[in-house]
């Protein structure tokens, strides 16, 4: 019988490439199961999507009450409870101080994001980093910095946009000298910690720069946190872990609890500047996804799942060094939260991206499931579960060290 990889091969567009070829009939916590009856321990966790785990039973259960009353009415046409509720925690949430828009996908956050910015502003320009993710819309490819591929023959794309280093403030006032003024930019975007860009965290002082720059200019600072939000970095948004709030933050993987749903969460000042018709959509809000979203944050709160977050990372990361002291190859350890990775070089210090894909392909035959990023394609990045175990965490770290063993 074929797989589903060789079923999928003969009718899905090759752009849909996966990180790996596994078909998958169940998964239940941190564990998919395969179509061959595998059990694979999940530190991709659907890209930072399942943050309370796959399947979770009272999230299911909650998207199966809703199911009684709508599945779709229309965010743009009626009001209904799991919308204003879901928007109601997230105002609270961030402070009291704020107010939502809800859309479908991260990348569409990010663009609304950017045109919220330049609505309020009136100005056109847009400052990124270099190494970032963003999306793969036409606006969000223009302000992506990871990889040329994403560009490579959908050019032009959106103007006025301009890159600076990551976790290097003079390099924003190098653009300001010599590429744009500061009175023509609206936004600077910034992921608080990098994320294909290697899970690189922000060096002390580096998003207190950002804010400063922004508030001496009148630029709005938009945090991305598509990835960072919903516990990823040990609070609910990374901003909080860091100490900087933005102006403008975007949030959407785990926001649904598995559902498609993200969400601009901005300054009320700033929202209340946003006029009916200016910015719209179909399916953002969707019932089953605020349900879904509510009960989620609901469980990391009750759960401690936070703490259980910083616990967990910390206890990752003293394994990951330890691992380092006993392997050569391993160049750095780096993360906060649950939101860690393991860089690898040769030698003579060039990135490993070879020794990385190996051994995802390694650790994978042994039951883990990791995701490679950074942009030489050289650092493991682990996603595991706020709930994640001490046991599931001792099952990767033996994967990697076995596949290290048998590989470096």
């Amino acid at each position: 019988m074929a797989t589903m990889y060789e079923r999928c091969s003969k009718v899905m567009s090759g752009v849909s490439a996966r990180a790996t070829t596994l078909g998958v009939v169940d998964s239940e916590g941190s564990w998919l199961t395969t179509e061959d009856g595998r059990k694979i321990l999940d530190f991709a966790s659907g890209v930072a999507v399942n943050n309370i785990g796959a399947k979770n039973p009272e999230v299911v259960e909650a998207i199966k009450n809703e199911l009684d009353h709508m599945v779709h009415v229309g965010h743009n046409v009626v009001y209904y409870e799991s919308y204003v509720a879901l928007a109601e925690k997230l105002v609270e949430l961030t402070g009291g101080d704020t107010k939502v828009y809800f859309s479908n996908s991260g990348a569409e956050a990010n663009e609304g994001a950017m045109k919220l910015a330049k609505f309020y502003t009136h100005r056109p320009a847009v400052i990124a980093c270099k190494n970032s993710f963003h999306g793969r819309t036409m606006a969000t490819i223009s302000i992506t910095g990871s990889s040329s591929a994403y560009r490579k023959y959908y050019e032009p794309l959106m103007p006025s946009v301009y890159f600076a280093e990551y976790n290097n403030i003079e390099s924003y006032e190098t653009l300001f000298e010599k590429f744009v003024d500061p009175e023509m930019v609206a936004a600077i975007i910034v992921e608080p910690v990098q994320g294909e860009g290697g899970y690189l965290p922000p060096k002390p002082g580096f998003l207190e720069g950002l804010r400063k720059i922004c508030d001496d200019h009148g630029i709005c600072l938009i945090f991305d946190e598509i990835q960072t939000g919903i516990g990823r970095t040990g609070e609910i948004y990374a901003y909080q872990t860091f100490g900087v709030k933005p102006d403008i933050l975007t949030s959407a993987k785990a926001l649904g609890g598995g559902i498609p749903l993200s969400a601009i969460i901005a300054k009320k000042e700033i929202m209340d500047k946003w006029t009916a018709g200016a910015h719209g959509g179909t399916f953002g809000g969707n019932p089953l996804a605020c349900a879904a979203g509510l009960k989620t944050l609901e469980i990391i709160e009750r759960d401690h799942l936070l703490d259980n977050c910083k616990e967990m990372g910390k206890y990752l990361r003293a394994g990951l060094s330890d691992l380092q002291k006993k392997y050569s190859c391993i160049s750095d350890v780096r993360g906060v939260g649950l939101m860690d990775a393991v860089e690898f070089r040769t030698e003579d210090g060039k990135p490993d991206a070879a020794l990385t894909a190996r051994l995802r392909a390694k650790c994978l035959e042994k039951g883990v499931l990791f995701l490679a990023c950074g942009s030489d394609h050289n650092v493991i990045r682990f996603i595991a579960p706020l709930n994640v175990s001490k046991e599931e965490m001792d099952i990767a770290l033996k994967a990697l060290d076995e596949s290290l063993a048998e590989l470096a």
